[in-house]
Formats: C-alpha cells, structure tokens, sequence
C-alpha cells in the first residue's frame, strides 16, 4: 500500500514508522523536511513542499497512492488537504487528525475525510472506558457511514445478564461485535451468555444508542452534555 502523510511532526513520523515496520511505502510530505527530520525516518520517501498546493500534491503522486494521511498540527490545512484528496485526485481512504475538539463537526465528507482522529477524544474514551459501568463509551466513530463503535461494561443488575446473546432484542443497525471476559476476546454468537462485568463491543449508531443503553442498563444514563466552549 502506498501512503501518503503530510505533517512530518512527532505524529507524523510516528505513523510512517509503523506503516514501514508493517511494510508499506510512505511519501512524508512538509515544508520543513530538513536533514535531521529526513534522518529521523529514512526508509520513507521524503519531499519538501506545501500540502495545500495543487502542484505539491501532484508532484508526491497523490493520484496513484492509496490513503493520505493529513496529520500536521493544523486543523485548516488537515481539513484543506483532505478535500484536495477526494475531489482533485480520487484518493481511495483520507484519514485526517483533529487537533481542536471544537473542530471535529467540520472533519466528516463534505470536507473529503473518510475518518477523524481527535487525540483529546480518544483518551477521554480511553478513561471513561477504564472506570465506567453500565455506561455506553464512544471509542471509535466511522465519518463516512455515520456509524460508531461503543463499549459498555455490563452492570450487575442488567436485565440481561446472564441472557443468550440471541435473545437480546438489541436496537437495530446495531451489532455486538466481541466481548472481553476477564482479559480475554470472544467472538460472540447467539448461544453465549452475556455475563455481568462482561466488556461489550458493539458498532451503532447515534440514533440507536440511547435504546442500546437503555435497554442494557436501565436507569443508569447519563446525559452527553455538548463542551459549553465547543
């Protein structure tokens, strides 16, 4: 797979050193690629340019990659090189970061990303995953499809504890896609039983997964208040 990242930052040169290890062939793209950044990754390709210029982009052969990763700390130029992707070159997959959390409702298609990563999000997630119980905790969400995937630590006073995964009326467009017990991962089919403490993955969506908690652990929601800045 051949990638392209602009932004040769620490996330930057991060991603290109996993997508490397993993064997894929990485262009970075900055307009300070200087000999201590290229040094820094030097199995990628390098080129030093604006990512936010038709004729950059063109010359880092944006038409025959496979994914562009915009990952610079700006969120008007992540924003800006996603949608030059889509639209300019047909780029398959755009994967773009969101350094500002009152920024992410710009990051979906109509700006030409596929999928948004918000750091901020990501570790309030991480967090709330490791302490809540019988509350639904966004971890993932799919721009394109407008679809998420949620995790909830099953309570102990579920009306579906102890249940067959196949008798649970889940809401629809909803999948229960694993479940980790006790550290490990299981496969779920419609025969296993739902324990409590059981850690549920499931992918939704947002009209969906008030009726997915509800109905997992009644009584117990929180409402999701917006970010009084946002």
């Amino acid at each position: 797979m051949r990638v392209v990242i602009a932004g040769a930052g620490s996330v930057g040169r991060s991603i290109a050193r996993e997508l490397i290890r993993n064997g894929h062939h990485v262009l970075l793209v900055d307009r300070e690629a200087d000999g201590e950044r290229v040094s820094k990754v030097p199995d990628a390709s390098w080129l030093q340019a604006d990512a936010c210029e038709i004729d950059s982009l063109t010359e880092a052969g944006l038409a025959d990659c496979d994914v562009v990763v915009a990952a610079t700390g700006d969120d008007k130029v992540n924003l800006v090189l996603s949608l030059l992707a889509k639209t300019e070159f047909g780029v398959p997959r755009t994967v773009a970061r969101v350094n500002n959390p009152k920024n992410e409702w710009m990051f979906d298609e109509a700006w030409g990303v596929d999928v948004a990563v918000s750091t901020p999000r990501l570790m309030t997630a991480l967090v709330e995953e490791a302490v809540s119980v019988g509350d639904l905790v966004r971890i993932f969400e799919f721009q394109q499809g407008r679809a998420m995937m949620v995790e909830m630590t099953l309570p102990v006073g579920s009306p579906y504890a102890g249940s067959r995964v196949g008798d649970v009326p889940f809401p629809g467009d909803t999948v229960l896609t694993g479940i980790i017990r006790d550290g490990h991962p299981i496969a779920p089919s419609r025969d296993d039983a739902l324990e409590p403490l059981d850690e549920l993955l499931f992918v939704t969506t947002p009209d969906a997964e008030p009726e997915l908690e509800s109905l997992l652990s009644p009584g117990q929601r929180h409402k999701r208040e917006e970010d009084p800045e946002g």
